[in-house]
């Protein structure tokens, strides 16, 4: 599939038109203001830091910088997670019931309910699930895990960003267009449906049930892990390709080097270098396709993502690698899009966001949200509640 450049500062332009129509000004200003370097020792976790955050992408001469996000208010915990179970799909039972064990969730948490197994539902049959979803779960009731593989699309909308954001028929006429702003974006947040009123969900999908089973307890195992100090650090990835479309998100890498307060190391080097690296707890790339064999070494927790047209299309339909593979290769998150998005930086991860936001302690669910300004099209794929970087003292079933 060729992928569709998007038209220069195109994003930029309507993200702004969006905002102001909606009477705000602050996700606005994340798109031209840049906020103050950061300490190389100190990716300010453990700082006061304005809700500004993101600066526009830099010109290749500009020096790389660290971005300010805010402090966190918290994070989510098993007690926030809705999980819904679809009947029809013997993988989404099995999954689903290791799921309700592995995070200990209770009766009323838990969702089941009939869906079309395929890839992609009608606007019908998805207003019929966002309804079940809306009479059965509570205010108490953050996020969701969605118990399946398939169905991953409604239409040209990713079936997490229709839960959240509601279905646009419009963004299917044209997928390249701006699609609509989270105000979920690099939010200090922890009480998402409280706070922004919807829920985000992620797909606990994996290419079978055993692989979705791992994936379960690399989540679980995940929680609290890298927080103690005393062992090598982990290593967070941002990787580069010779593919200049799917490349953008090279601007908003931030300088390499070693965040000795969270014991990580950030690295800006070739794609061929992540089958050789150690201890890898974020992988961040641009490519049709990703080389994952051997599997590289990851951390119970990894994030790992590739900016391409169809890496959320579950179906694998386009010949281009999907989230499966970072997952079946031991990542426990992905994103991807699945329809084509153009290479708008608003509809893909913002790597120092979701880095950044990780290292406080957020969730998988958390970080990967909060890192995409436009997540319409976006499909968030993992173990929800995983959190290394989150002290014992926060982890809770």
């Amino acid at each position: 599939m060729t992928f569709c450049m998007a038209q220069r500062h195109f994003a930029y332009r309507n993200l702004a038109r969006a905002v102001l129509a909606q009477g705000g000004a602050g996700l606005l200003s994340i798109f031209l203001i840049a906020g103050p370097a950061l300490a190389q020792t100190d990716p300010a976790p453990n700082a006061p830091a304005p809700a500004v955050a993101v600066a526009a992408p830099a010109s290749a001469a500009a020096p790389r910088a660290w971005i300010t996000v805010p402090r966190l208010k918290g994070r989510l915990h098993a007690a926030d997670i809705g999980l819904v179970i679809n009947t029809a799909d013997p993988y989404s039972v099995a999954v689903g019931e290791h799921y309700i064990a592995a995070r200990r969730l209770t009766p009323a948490q838990v969702l089941r309910l009939a869906l079309p197994v395929r890839g992609t539902l009608r606007h019908e049959e998805f207003e019929a699930l966002r309804a079940a979803v809306a009479a059965h779960f509570g205010a108490a009731t953050q996020a969701l895990a969605l118990a399946w593989t398939a169905p991953y699309a409604v239409e040209c909308n990713s079936i997490t960003g229709a839960l959240a954001l509601g279905f646009d028929a419009e963004l299917c006429r044209q997928s390249c267009m701006a699609s609509r702003p989270s105000s979920y974006f690099n939010s200090p947040s922890s009480r998402p449906l409280t706070e922004h009123g919807f829920r985000p969900s992620m797909l606990l999908a994996a290419p079978g049930i055993a692989e979705a089973k791992a994936l379960i307890d690399r989540g679980v195992a995940a929680d609290g892990s890298l927080v103690l100090r005393g062992g090598p650090p982990v290593s967070a990835l941002l990787l580069g390709t010779d593919d200049a479309a799917r490349s953008v998100r090279k601007a908003l890498y931030p300088p390499p080097g070693l965040l000795r307060a969270v014991g990580v190391d950030v690295r800006i080097a070739p794609s061929s270098e992540l089958a050789a690296a150690r201890r890898v707890v974020l992988a961040i790339t641009g490519s049709e396709r990703v080389a994952l064999d051997p599997a590289p070494d990851w951390v119970p927790g990894a994030l790992a993502d590739h900016l391409t047209s169809a890496g959320g299309d579950l179906s694998g339909q386009h010949a281009q690698s999907t989230v499966l593979a970072w997952i079946a290769s031991g990542a426990t998150a992905s994103h991807g899009a699945v329809s084509e998005p153009c290479n708008h930086l608003q509809k893909f991860p913002h790597p120092q966001v979701l880095l950044l936001h990780y290292l406080q302690g957020s969730t998988a669910i958390e970080a990967y949200w909060k890192s995409v300004a436009w997540p319409q099209q976006s499909l968030f794929v993992g173990e929800p509640l995983a959190a290394p970087f989150a002290r014992p003292s926060a982890v809770r079933p």
